[in-house]
């Protein structure tokens, strides 16, 4: 079915709205100034963001499950309302537990809800291009750190942390539902003009599975784990690299912020850059080549002694961490079919969630057991990234059993 519409503006408008979206990472921003306000540890402040990452599958499914009805528009109005409001609502909290509804539970779903649709959305409105599509949309959630963290420091200073949140709320309903008037659903079964879908290849989907079925497949637990790994260094990472610039590399907190602005380029870029790789040379051989620079620049961070080296690790951590998140979403949808490809991912990003969990807490207790240097949770991750590379070859052998589309007709 072929509806005229203008697919590029909408991933454009889409990412733009992610940008918003990916604030929810600016919380660093704003934790030391919220601890002084509530007079309280940063423990206390920092678990707003941990009830965020754990609840994330649940809207996850949530706005998958409308764009998979032609919704994907209502998701954005919801998620994006539900967003800006948790932000206003942060502003206007006097205890640390409101922060833990607002900003964790309130904010979290809103950011998952409009983060499903909008991948949900360009996956299904470029089936010929699905690397490049997510990589693109997910590149602006990856970015909101970038864009949003110096307005945010600058807000804080002229006007104070609640304040700043406040503005910000309000700034992100206006944007994030203006621009969702621009979202329009893909339509059924849609193909681009001038695009044939293959005709054979169950590597290329055709089969549609519901989540319930989805489940019970030994593939997708595979699928689940390659992404958990995929993205563990990554996290590790994102929530240590300026605490790892300082105490191993001997770097200011200003120069710190520096090399933590650059590792979220370097994970923006990976999303676009891997997912476009990922569609010329095929999902497998770009996963094959992340583990193995995952592994390789674990290595070079855990042995190097300059800040080179540690600049070329986290540029390297980042890439991969950002092609990890433009790959998985076309894997998905190819492997378990579009029609319900919402829902599906929203239960595959479990795979995600496992690592926001984990891979920030191994990093933090083995540096704290190390006088503070993460030197062996870089071996860790090292090895983990080679298991990954190994289960890739199980991946690669099991899609090959997948059924063939002509066993199941699309819908």
């Amino acid at each position: 079915m072929n509806v005229p519409l203008n697919r590029w503006r909408i991933l454009i408008v889409s990412a733009i709205i992610n940008i918003c979206v990916g604030a929810i990472y600016a919380f660093s921003i704003f934790a030391l100034p919220l601890t002084k306000v509530f007079d309280v540890t940063m423990p206390d402040i920092m678990m707003a963001f941990t009830i965020n990452a754990a609840i994330s599958p649940i809207p996850m499914i949530l706005g998958g499950k409308l764009v998979d009805k032609g919704g994907a528009k209502k998701a954005i109005f919801i998620g994006g309302a539900m967003f800006g409001i948790g932000f206003i609502l942060s502003g206007l909290a006097t205890a640390p537990w409101m922060l833990y509804i607002t900003y964790g539970v309130i904010t979290g779903i809103g950011q998952g809800i409009v983060y499903s649709s909008t991948i949900g959305n360009s996956v299904k409105l470029f089936p010929d291009k699905r690397g490049l599509a997510a990589g693109i949309v997910t590149a602006g959630y990856g970015g909101g750190t970038i864009v949003i963290a110096p307005i945010a420091n600058a807000l804080i200073s002229g006007n104070g942390v609640q304040s700043a949140l406040i503005m910000l709320g309000v700034t992100f309903l206006v944007i994030i539902l203006s621009l969702g008037l621009l979202v329009k659903p893909a339509p059924a079964g849609y193909a681009p003009e001038g695009w044939t879908p293959p005709a054979a290849g169950a590597s290329k989907g055709g089969v549609n599975v519901q989540w319930h079925e989805m489940i019970k497949k030994p593939l997708f637990y595979v699928i689940a784990c390659l992404f958990l790994i995929g993205a563990l260094s990554g996290m590790m990472v994102t929530a240590n690299a300026s605490v790892i610039g300082q105490k191993m590399f001997g770097l200011s907190a200003a120069a710190a912020a520096l090399y933590v602005s650059l590792y979220s380029l370097s994970n923006c870029i990976g999303r676009v850059f891997w997912g476009a790789v990922s569609d010329k040379i095929g999902r497998v051989k770009c996963l094959l080549m992340i583990y193995l620079v995952i592994a390789s620049m674990m290595l070079t961070i855990a042995l190097t002694t300059t800040i080179a080296g540690f600049a070329v690790a986290i540029v390297g951590i980042g890439l991969c961490f950002g092609g990890t998140m433009g790959i998985f979403p076309s894997i998905v949808g190819e492997k378990f079919g579009m029609k319900y490809y919402g829902v599906n991912y929203g239960v595959t990003f479990i795979g995600y969630s496992g690592a926001a969990f984990f891979g920030p807490r191994i990093a933090g207790k083995v540096a704290a057991a190390n006088d503070g240097m993460f030197t062996n949770a870089f071996y860790i991750a090292l090895v983990i990234s080679l298991v990954g590379f190994a289960l890739t070859f199980v991946y690669k052998a099991m899609e090959k059993q997948q059924p063939k589309p002509e066993a199941t007709k699309a819908a």
